[in-house]
């Protein structure tokens, strides 16, 4: 028995999005290691194209993602990929705050910022309504058990505006996402999960139940790939790379599950897109849960 995980294997995001589940993360595109030198622009301008030519047609970004003496991520989307393709769904997240020099988020925008942040997102983009918004509302240390309802209802009155199309929530807790819920309709989650790492198996169960789609940031471990026996074990038996089978293993695990790997390489962005064709077998996915 196999579990194909093709790039033909589709999720509705709100329902009507309709959005291959291998996408693209876009928080490699300024630079490839955090902290680390900017990438050169030409090649991520290739990387973007290439990504949708190969069937991507769901990129996650940030205006927080650029890098101090380079450039940014929603600068390079919009000069690749603009004017957009029909059916190109970008996501993008507001809440953290990043001043020009930092060289990664430092803090919270205030609420009464958000307005501003969404607008950010639609300027550099070059959009009259965004796709989807994800609501950050902490950093990776944050504690998960803040109220966020006042910040999510300006997000939802800028859906009520035309502003935004759907809202999603990001490094949340199940109650905040029910929390939400009781404000406006969320369609995606995006909290860290990869299958080293499965310790958000709740969260993905209630996505699972209600149709909330599921997109893990560091699907492929964060800022280094995890040194796993399990997984090697799997990618020597299909010939495959390490980062193929985490990513294979990702969408086998759940239908709402949706991969957004990111990078600046051709070369990587070639091997991750092609993990989306990988079959893993139930042995396999059993030993990768052992």
């Amino acid at each position: 028995m196999t579990t194909p995980t093709t790039r033909n294997d589709h999720f509705d995001l709100g329902g009507d999005l309709r959005v291959s589940r291998m996408g693209f993360g876009a928080m490699r595109l300024p630079a490839s290691t955090r902290g680390g030198a900017p990438n050169d622009r030409d090649t991520s301008l290739r990387v973007l194209r290439r990504a949708v030519e190969l069937g991507a047609d769901h990129i996650d970004t940030a205006a927080f993602y650029f890098h101090p003496s380079g450039p940014a991520a929603n600068e390079m989307i919009r000069s690749a990929l603009a004017p957009y393709p029909d059916g190109l769904v970008i996501a993008t997240k507001v809440g953290p705050y990043r001043a020009p020099g930092d060289p990664y988020p430092s803090g919270q925008l205030p609420a009464s910022g958000l307005r501003a942040e969404v607008e950010r997102n639609l300027r550099e983009l070059g959009r009259d309504s965004l796709d989807l918004v994800y609501l950050r509302p902490g950093g990776l240390e944050t504690p998960l058990d803040e109220p966020i309802g006042e910040r999510f209802e300006i997000l939802a009155g800028l859906r009520e505006e035309g502003l935004i199309r759907h809202l999603g929530l990001s490094h949340v807790s199940a109650a905040q996402l029910a929390e939400a819920r009781t404000i406006a309709p969320v369609a995606a989650v995006q909290n860290r999960f990869d299958i080293t790492q499965p310790a958000d198996t709740e969260m993905l169960a209630i996505c699972e139940r209600d149709g909330i789609g599921y997109a893990p940031y560091f699907p492929l471990g964060g800022f280094g790939i995890p040194d796993d026996d399990r997984v090697k074990a799997v990618a020597a038996r299909h010939g495959a790379t390490v980062p193929q089978v985490l990513l294979a293993g990702l969408l086998a695990l759940s239908p709402v599950m949706l991969a957004i790997p990111g990078t600046g390489s051709p070369a990587h962005l070639e091997e991750n897109m092609a993990a989306a064709d990988l079959a893993l077998t139930a042995a396999d996915l059993a030993e990768l849960r052992a």
